[in-house]
């Protein structure tokens, strides 16, 4: 099988150098390769190329640190249905179903061919969320508990559908796609950077410096201009704070939800002095404005730096404080102790990534396996994992990524010395039919952009990735065989985003 190798750093491809090879070999490889654990899918998606449809993959290799990428052909209207990856390797389902549901290709023996996201440009307009095919299983004794699609207070548009047995749930089936944006139609709309970069700000709000980074770093790939090592310290810096601040912020949630009130205010106040110390480095709590192509218009000084070393050295004491208490406390490991397990093979099975994955044994993390900015240079990220796989495990995973990003922060600070830096450049010529991705470890876990150029050097075709796109059925394994009144700590567990799934 051929593909082209390439890694997280490299720069652009000219589309004419990745392998078009035939479905049925990369099916028979990947048949064979994605039953190791060092391989995994970032991205899989088709595009049209004139009067066919060209199919795109990246292939991560964790082991070796590198991207394999190829592509295959259909013609656009040839009625064959390719054989499902799915039935073989269930983590690809979401790729079939968004490709399935946007260009009506058919996939044999596919288990799962629902829709994905109902977007505004899908194939078939007869499907809707109205007619969703959830499942249904019959018997005397059960009942289903409908929520959503409009929840309380400011929760995005979901529908949940469980199948309990009294109080317990048998299964959990979630539905999203309610929020039709075209974020990435969006960005091939515009050839404005500017305007490309507030859109992956908005991809979802709360990893505003995670999604702009990625696109940040596939833009400079497409226009030959890498990133310098004081660029990406300070990137770097803003990923760990961003990270700090959600999981924090997270803890509290947990906290909340089972009643230590203790916990969910001194979680408050750390994560607003988190933000804060964001805030008061680019003018925005969630780093909006911070991130930006091929430079910054808000680089770090000597006295922000020492803002920032003084507030994450305070933030990470207190912090800790919680944790101990967390540990301590048997009401609290009462609750959150063997509820919502999911099993390493099963999150392995349906491609889990980032902390819910680690919370599970699958060590996944985009920062030890595929590095970029300083993880390539100033830090050697290590992975924590736990075994578990339960909602204490995803808290403790959380809590000890505080502590570790506080001291990533510190390690890139402690000797660094603002530089000037350049400014953005928001009218960089791309190259012509070309490939760039980025992938960044964002505080859920594996983001990924891709972007492909037409001959004219415009963008043709983006896709994006966030974590939420898998981890979403991690969630609905999680319920299973659990009182339905632990749903709401099991879904504060995953924290996961319905605009970073409703694209």
């Amino acid at each position: 099988m051929n593909y082209y190798i390439t890694d997280n750093l490299a720069g652009s491809v000219s589309l004419k150098d990745i392998p078009e090879v035939e479905y049925a070999a990369l099916y028979n490889d990947l048949k064979e390769r994605l039953k190791q654990d060092s391989y995994h899918v970032a991205h899989y998606f088709a595009t049209p190329d004139g009067n066919r449809l060209r199919f795109y993959i990246l292939l991560l290799d964790d082991a070796a640190h590198k991207v394999m990428v190829a592509s295959f052909s259909m013609e656009y209207y040839e009625d064959v249905a390719l054989p499902s990856l799915t039935a073989l390797h269930p983590a690809l389902h979401v790729y079939e179903r968004e490709i399935s549901e946007l260009y009506n290709v058919e996939f044999d023996s596919m288990p799962w061919n629902k829709p994905l996201r109902f977007p505004f440009n899908r194939r078939n307009r007869n499907s809707t969320m109205d007619n969703y095919p959830f499942y249904t299983i019959e018997g005397e004794s059960l009942h289903e508990v409908n929520v959503g699609p409009i929840h309380a207070g400011i929760i995005e548009p979901g529908a949940f559908r469980f199948v309990c047995n009294g109080e317990n749930v048998l299964h959990l089936e979630i539905a999203l796609g309610y929020q039709h944006r075209g974020v990435e139609q969006a960005f091939c709309s515009t050839e404005n950077h500017l305007r490309q970069t507030l859109l992956a700000e908005g991809i979802a709000g709360d990893s505003a410096v995670s999604h702009a980074t990625a696109y940040a770093t596939t833009i400079e790939k497409l226009c030959g201009k890498r990133a310098s090592t004081a660029l990406d310290v300070e990137r770097t810096v803003a990923l760990e704070l961003e990270r700090m601040a959600m999981h924090i912020a997270d803890t509290g949630a947990l906290s909340m939800d089972v009643g230590y009130q203790l916990g969910q205010v001194a979680c408050e106040a750390l994560r607003t002095m988190t933000i804060n110390t964001t805030q008061a480095w680019c003018g925005n709590r969630f780093g909006k404005g911070l991130i930006r192509p091929c430079g910054t218009n808000k680089p770090l000084t000597a006295e922000k730096v020492e803002m920032i070393r003084t507030n994450v050295k305070e933030i990470r004491r207190r912090y800790n404080e919680v944790r101990e208490d967390i540990k301590s406390s048997p009401t609290l490991l009462s609750r959150f102790e063997e509820c919502g397990i999911v099993p390493k093979a099963e999150m392995q099975r349906i491609g889990g990534v980032g902390m819910a994955a680690r919370a599970s044994g699958v060590k996944r993390d985009i920062r030890a396996s595929h590095p970029y900015a300083a993880y390539s240079t100033e830090i050697a990220h290590e992975n924590i994992v736990k075994r578990q796989g339960d909602v204490m495990s995803r808290l403790m995973i959380r809590s000890r990524e505080v502590l570790q990003s506080a001291d990533y922060i510190e390690q890139l600070l402690a000797s660094y010395t603002p530089t000037e830096l350049s400014r953005p450049d928001y009218e960089a010529e791309l190259a012509a039919e070309a490939l760039s991705f980025s992938m960044v470890e964002g505080w859920r876990g594996e983001i990924c952009h891709v972007a492909i150029t037409d001959n004219k050097g415009a963008i043709s075709t983006y896709k994006v990735k966030d974590p939420s796109l898998h981890n979403w059925l991690a969630l609905a394994i999680a319920v299973r065989g659990e009182g339905i009144s632990d749903f709401p700590i099991c879904n504060k567990s995953f924290n996961l985003s319905y605009c970073g799934h409703d694209l």
